[in-house]
């Protein structure tokens, strides 16, 4: 298929609209969760929670969605997927409580990591040659596009209307991608894969993270020593460490192991550990910065984040024609460099700077350096397998990347020193957001070394694959 055909074009644009709604949903809240925490009257524990119950399973259950996909159909899952998440979105849209809100938010993680890693998977099966670099480039540009338009998309939906409207304006972005999945997409071979599904690998993923993220979150305030949070992080780590186990020894294995054999694979999602647990540590204190610290509206605050909209736009589908040329090492350490040096200027701000003169030359320079490392990415990932296992190499990658925001979400802000009953007061807040910019920074450019170490230089698949 070519990119150029009216079938090419909504391909990718139902692929866009499915993974983008959850990428969007990912962002979009963190502008709007000072208004959820006055309306339904929580601290920063709670705030974690309405965060990180959508990553949870989200991340949990991503390989689980590939795994679904390369065995019924991609585009058959995918418009499951997308279904589901309206419907979640609408049911947080109504949640009376916090209680309902963190249940529903797990709800739309489920129905999440069924729509993304089949998107991603749709266009590597469609599309060959450059013309798949191009269309990965556009899918991630604008996934990263929804993800930064997050902030602006929610503070003014906010500010008009309500935080309730931040979640019921998702779901008809995934009405749109099921019903042009539906139309549109044909899937091809599908995976025929033997032996029992792996039931086990789920729940045990799922309990260790909730395990892991709970006792993170609770042991600000109970202390660490607490038995209970000495329980849930102990059984957290035991329960992911079965979870690999039961990987090794399954016939039909959720995460197949053996996807690590290739070098590029593993070190590509090292590499995605890290940028992206630095870009989830940013988004969520920088919006909590600007609102809490500068006095900026929820409009305001996700305004301010624009200028990565157009670069990536511009400079993302260029970034994926250049990375399937020249190999995607040199555009994915340069590009986590650059979003590296962004970082550390956001550092800068601070209680009085001004937009122009702190905010805008951050966001300007870390816009850059995304724009350039989030499509070879992508296409180091799906490089590194077998074509018959994109489904699963596109779950690992997209996994890894939720669960980094999980980590980032309940971690950096305990590193940063912002945790407590006061951790949303200004003074504390400020001297927080600075320690946890230089610690994103830190991430980042410890990703930008990982990939210069592992990533192929060479363009077109990478060979180090062993894999099947």
């Amino acid at each position: 298929m070519k990119l150029s055909s009216a079938q090419g074009r909504w391909v990718v644009a139902g692929a866009v609209l499915g993974s983008g709604a959850v990428f969007l949903e990912g962002s979009v809240v963190s502008v709007a969760l000072p208004s959820i925490a006055r309306d339904m009257h929580l601290g920063i524990a709670g705030l974690q929670w309405v965060m990180n119950a959508y990553l949870l399973t989200l991340s949990a259950l991503m390989l689980l969605g590939g795994d679904i996909g390369d065995r019924l159909g991609r585009s058959r899952v995918f418009t499951i997927g997308a279904l589901g998440f309206a419907t979640a979105s609408v049911a947080c849209a109504f949640a009376p409580n916090a209680l309902v809100l963190i249940g529903c938010r797990l709800a739309q993680g489920v129905a999440g990591a069924l729509l993304v890693p089949n998107s991603l998977a749709m266009l590597e099966a469609a599309f060959e040659g450059e013309d798949r670099g191009a269309a990965i480039g556009q899918w991630a540009a604008w996934s990263a596009v929804s993800t930064s338009i997050g902030p602006l998309a929610g503070g003014w939906l906010t500010d008009a209307l309500s935080w309730r409207w931040v979640f019921a304006a998702v779901a008809p972005f995934g009405l749109a991608a099921a019903m042009i999945s539906h139309r549109f997409v044909v899937d091809g071979a599908l995976s025929a894969k033997a032996g029992k599904r792996d039931i086990l690998g789920p729940m045990l993923i799922t309990l260790g993270l909730a395990g892991l993220i709970g006792g993170l979150t609770a042991g600000p305030d109970s202390g660490f020593t607490s038995p209970i949070v000495l329980a849930a992080l102990v059984g957290g780590v035991v329960l992911i460490a079965a979870f690999l186990l039961v990987e090794r020894r399954s016939d039909s294995p959720l995460l197949p192991l053996d996807v690590f054999a290739s070098r590029q694979f593993t070190g590509a999602n090292i590499t995605t550990l890290f940028v992206y647990a630095a870009l989830t540590a940013l988004f969520l204190l920088l919006m909590l910065e600007l609102q809490n610290v500068l006095g900026y509206s929820a409009l305001k605050a996700g305004a301010s984040l624009l200028p990565i909209n157009a670069l990536m736009l511009a400079i993302s589908p260029f970034a994926g024609r250049l990375g399937a040329r020249i190999g995607a090492r040199i555009p994915m350490t340069c590009g986590a460099l650059v979003a590296a040096v962004g970082m550390s200027l956001f550092t800068r701000i601070h209680p009085g700077a001004s937009y122009v003169g702190s905010v805008l030359p951050a966001i300007v320079v870390f816009g850059l350096g995304l724009s350039f490392f989030v499509a070879p990415l992508t296409a180091a990932v799906l490089g590194a397998v077998p074509t018959e296992r994109v489904g699963v190499a596109s779950a690992v990658n997209n996994a890894v990347s939720r669960l980094a925001g999980l980590l980032a979400t309940a971690i950096v802000p305990l590193a940063a020193g912002i945790s407590g009953a006061n951790a949303l007061q200004s003074a504390q807040l400020a001297v927080g957001f600075t320690r946890g910019m230089w610690i994103s920074a830190g991430l980042c450019a410890a990703g930008a070394l990982v990939a210069f170490a592992t990533i192929a230089g060479e363009s077109g698949r990478h060979d180090d694959r062993r894999t099947g």
